[in-house]
């Protein structure tokens, strides 16, 4: 049993490590698509500066919202694991 308990927190990790990458990776992604196109905007219309300054700031505040989720539901997944606790009362469930 702790030989499948071990598994499943080494298992746990790897999905939080994968997890957290492509956390990072759309973060980038979406940073570099939204900085792209305010600049455009603003060789289209060199006078919206002010207001797509402020539009591209609160788009990227809502972008950068979604990894600080995904690091919070993380930790939880590492410190509090679900799947470890399910196993763990399976196994006394099963007299093991």
């Amino acid at each position: 049993m702790e030989a499948n308990l071990a598994m499943i927190y080494a298992y746990t990790a790897v999905g939080v490590g994968i997890i957290l990458a492509a956390a990072g990776l759309g973060s980038a992604l979406g940073w570099g698509m939204i900085c792209s196109k305010f600049i455009e905007g603003i060789a289209r219309q060199p006078e919206m500066r002010a207001q797509l300054t402020g539009q591209m700031l609160f788009t990227g505040g809502l972008m950068e919202a979604f990894p600080m989720i995904v690091l919070g539901i993380s930790m939880w997944f590492i410190f509090a694991n679900p799947i470890a606790g399910a196993f763990t009362a399976a196994m006394k469930a099963a007299g093991g």
